[in-house]
């Protein structure tokens, strides 16, 4: 089924709603199919997850016999909830036949009671696992034990990556990287947002990870190719999408994927010509849809967070947020007290670090800061 508007916000359709990232997506297929694991590092909303679907949509043309699983883990918070996420996502997926599939599973699956049921649209068994606490590792290693039994190639992404530093439990690093390597058939795709951390992960030698995987970086989509994309999908419609405005928006969120794909989404959803006016009314519908829930997330900040936040979003991106002349103009305690604020905001991931400067992780978010009477 066709999307009834091309610019999508989420999920992914077909190369024909996919724009560029032709040579990232080149890296990716010729890193797995050499045996490469890959890693893969953005911030959040810049289109990892669609850059994976699209790879993943190539690489079943190439090779029509493959398994390509995906698992956002960013909700988990400890290894049990991985172990149960793993499992139902990869198990029974591997067999065309149900049969064949039930059999596979209770041959390898022992430490706990798996529980099948079969979707009724496509015969596949679905398969949920009751795990004991004591259990959690003895089945993540006969997960990995059924994905190398398997006579398929399986490629697997695993975004939000970083999130397993999080977890209470040590050394899952470790635990996951003593099973990975010794799967030839199975090759991974590790993407993170968290760009400090991801590269602990990956390039400190002190990590199981260690060059283990080959480092891709994803940056925005080129502002001509993307203009090319957004200009001809509109003209498809019969209405006009002018250069110059496209370029402005690109701008105003410095080519950050999500954002400008909601805007386009709108503007797309009017079904006219567009103009700059056109442009600030589907600002305003989207801020002011988020507005209550910016402002309720608020509430468990302090002064000192919240008006570090509001000077962040005013200037735009500040490089120095230490600086006397940026804590002097916008009134801010102590440079003590905007440290511990900086901490806070980083760390929660309202506040993010570029190598241009610091500023508001939520685009929007930041229109509707800087818009608020300091």
């Amino acid at each position: 089924m066709r999307p009834n508007n091309p610019f999508l916000i989420s999920g992914y359709h077909s190369p024909e709603y996919f724009c560029d990232r032709e040579q990232e997506t080149v890296t990716i297929l010729d890193a797995l199919y050499n045996g490469r694991n890959v890693t893969m590092i953005a911030p959040r909303r810049m289109g990892k997850t669609g850059l994976i679907r699209h790879a993943f949509y190539r690489l079943n043309e190439q090779e029509t016999d493959i398994v390509t699983f995906y698992m956002d883990i960013y909700p988990t918070q400890s290894l049990g909830q991985f172990v149960r996420l793993f499992a139902n996502t990869v198990l029974g997926k591997l067999d065309s036949a149900p049969q064949k599939a039930l059999s596979r599973i209770s041959q390898f699956i022992r430490s706990c009671r798996p529980v099948f049921t079969i979707d009724e649209l496509t015969g596949v068994p679905k398969v949920t696992v009751d795990i004991s606490p004591s259990d959690e590792e003895k089945t993540l290693k006969e997960i990995f034990e059924y994905l190398g039994s398997s006579e398929r190639r399986c490629y697997i992404a695993i975004d939000e990556f970083q999130q397993i530093t999080e977890y209470a439990e040590k050394g899952i690093g470790a635990l996951l990287r003593s099973y990975i390597q010794f799967l030839p058939n199975v090759n991974f795709i590790f993407s993170g947002s968290k760009q400090h951390v991801m590269n602990e992960m990956f390039m400190s030698s002190k990590r199981p990870f260690y060059q283990s995987t080959q480092l891709l970086n994803i940056d925005t989509i080129d502002r001509e190719k993307y203009a090319c994309f957004a200009i001809d999908l509109f003209a498809i419609n019969n209405t006009q999408l002018p250069q110059e405005i496209f370029n402005a928006i690109y701008d105003k969120f410095e080519g950050h994927t999500w954002y400008v794909q909601s805007i386009l989404n709108r503007l797309y959803g009017y079904n006219r010509d567009v103009n700059e006016e056109l442009v600030v009314n589907a600002m305003d519908q989207i801020i002011s849809e988020q507005s209550y829930s910016y402002a309720d997330l608020l509430k468990a900040y302090p002064e000192g967070c919240i008006r570090l936040l509001r000077a962040i979003a005013r200037e735009g991106c500040v490089k120095e947020v230490m600086s006397g002349d940026f804590i002097l103009k916008y009134n801010l305690r102590a440079a003590s007290s905007v440290s511990s604020a900086l901490k806070k905001l980083l760390h929660n991931e309202l506040v993010y670090q570029t190598t241009n400067g610091y500023t508001i992780y939520d685009r929007f978010m930041r229109e509707w800061l800087s818009s608020l009477p300091f």
